[in-house]
């Protein structure tokens, strides 16, 4: 006896439906391997349909003074907190997420996030008016872009999508977001939650969009003509391709991808502490985060013993079951995201050694063990690609020029991490580090005042913050002669 698929839909115009022509793909969860929904695979027909409906509200939207967008947002916020247990179990079914997890860890800052940006709203101003010749006054007016086209990642689908749909509404964007193939479920939710804001406040149906569908789908997307800017989280690859696509008509582009964050321990590190801290912020979420803390650098006096206690936090941390309230992380998302990982694990040089994990773990799902690798040389292939996985690497260094030169050494540049009582060493490494963020003593701590967003391949633009909501205005200048 078979179950019946649960039967997801794109939300266009206030409206749920099906994909023009009919075409559907399976929604695997990752904890059981199995199909739990079908989603439409937009084509061409839907993109136009929802680019024309973001189109059509954006003048009213736009219109609206910062206050009442404000109070939509606000709104949705508390929206996000009455439906929380929904939000909740559908994203433990995208992701295979602990449930205990994304009450803990996600919704919360998911509701801040939102009512950070809904005060953002009120603060769309520019510089002070002023004569600049003789004769004349400058003012400078900010003014959002228009309609936005986003993609948003499989890893934090429901997050992701907060911090993208959030500056843009505030700013007074309209939008069409759309979810990872793997990843749907979530978003529809929070269509269905913005929408019936959106009607209960008396605002068009428009402003808020989702198309489903697969990578064509989000090409179509960048490449339409009606949206103004193209935003996604993603792969390096996928970054680059929005890139080249959105340079054809010179649209906006703000890119979150990859990264590899060096995580620098020097010898006068709290060990046990640093461990504890590192194995949580290298292995939460199944180590499916741009910023995880799984490249390790140790001061080589101390390496032997850290390695040591790190591949014990490994043996100890815990994987598993949705309900399971014991578990830091859940499965890797989907079958192509285990492939890769056990690629990396295949593919390691006969100097590595795995100190810890290693292996798929579990007789259905995508679950891989928390795993150490040591031994490493600075151009090995796990050390210079994101792993995206549950798998912390470790290098040791001689000093601090060393560990320099290596922890700049790879093409990203979002993230990175100190640890040392010196502060004076503390100082100097947050100025050379060449990347977006450095944490001193922590790793991977986020909160919505502050940007998060990266150098070199890692992308640019911000996320979070009154940065990440600049990037969502465009700047006007008026000069008005003073001769009447």
């Amino acid at each position: 006896m078979t179950t019946a698929l649960r039967r997801l839909r794109n939300y266009i115009d206030g409206e749920f439906r099906d994909a023009a022509d009919g075409r559907t793909t399976e929604v695997v969860n990752p904890a059981t391997g199995e199909p739990y929904a079908t989603a439409p695979l937009s084509g061409s027909e839907d993109v136009d349909a929802a680019m024309a409906a973001a189109e059509a509200a954006f003048p009213a939207w736009r219109d609206l003074i910062p206050a009442e967008r404000q109070k939509v947002l606000l709104k949705i916020a508390d929206r996000f907190e009455e439906r929380a247990e929904e939000l909740i179990a559908a994203e433990s079914e995208n992701c295979g997420k602990p449930i205990a997890l994304v009450r803990s860890e996600e919704i919360p800052p998911m509701v801040d996030q939102i009512r950070f940006f809904a005060g953002a709203a009120r603060m769309l101003e520019g510089r002070s008016a002023g004569e600049y010749m003789d004769g004349f006054t400058s003012i400078i007016r900010r003014e959002p872009v228009g309609v936005c086209a986003q993609v948003a990642p499989w890893n934090y689908p429901m997050m992701m999508a907060v911090w993208k749909f959030a500056p843009a509404l505030a700013a007074g964007n309209t939008v069409v977001i759309k979810p990872s193939d793997t990843t749907p479920a979530s978003t529809v939710l929070i269509a269905d939650i913005i929408g019936s804001v959106l009607d209960e406040l008396g605002h068009p149906r428009g402003v808020f969009n989702v198309v489903c569908g697969d990578r064509e789908t989000g090409r179509l997307m960048v490449e339409h003509k009606v949206p103004a800017m193209a935003s996604i989280t993603g792969s390096v690859r996928a970054g680059m391709q929005v890139a080249e696509s959105a340079s054809k008509d010179l649209k906006r582009v703000h890119l979150e991808l990859g990264g590899k964050a060096p995580v620098v321990v020097f010898e006068d590190t709290d060990i046990a502490k640093a461990v504890e801290d590192i194995a949580t912020a290298g292995y939460f979420n199944a180590g499916q985060d741009c910023t995880a803390a799984t490249r390790v650098l140790v001061q080589e006096s101390i390496h032997d013993e850290f390695v040591a206690a790190l591949a014990k936090a490994a043996s100890e941390t815990k994987t598993g079951a949705v309900d399971d309230e014991d578990v830091l992380y859940g499965p890797l998302n989907n079958a192509n995201q285990l492939k890769q990982v056990k690629g990396f694990i295949e593919r390691l040089p006969a100097h590595a050694k795995i100190e810890a994990g290693g292996e798929q773990v579990g007789e259905k799902g995508y679950f891989f063990a928390p795993t150490v690798v040591s031994g490493l040389k600075q151009d090995d292939e796990i050390v210079q690609q994101e792993v995206f996985g549950p798998v912390i690497t470790v290098q040791s260094f001689t000093d601090e020029k060393q560990a320099v030169e290596w922890a700049n050494g790879v093409e990203y540049a979002l993230a990175s991490s100190v640890w040392t009582k010196d502060h004076a060493r503390a100082m100097r490494m947050s100025k050379v580090l060449d990347f977006g963020c450095v944490w001193i003593n922590t790793h991977i701590p986020l909160v919505a005042e502050m940007p998060h967003g990266g150098f070199k391949k890692s992308g640019y633009g911000k996320d979070l913050s009154a940065y990440g909501f600049d990037d969502y205005t465009r700047i006007k200048h008026v000069m008005t002669s003073l001769d009447g």
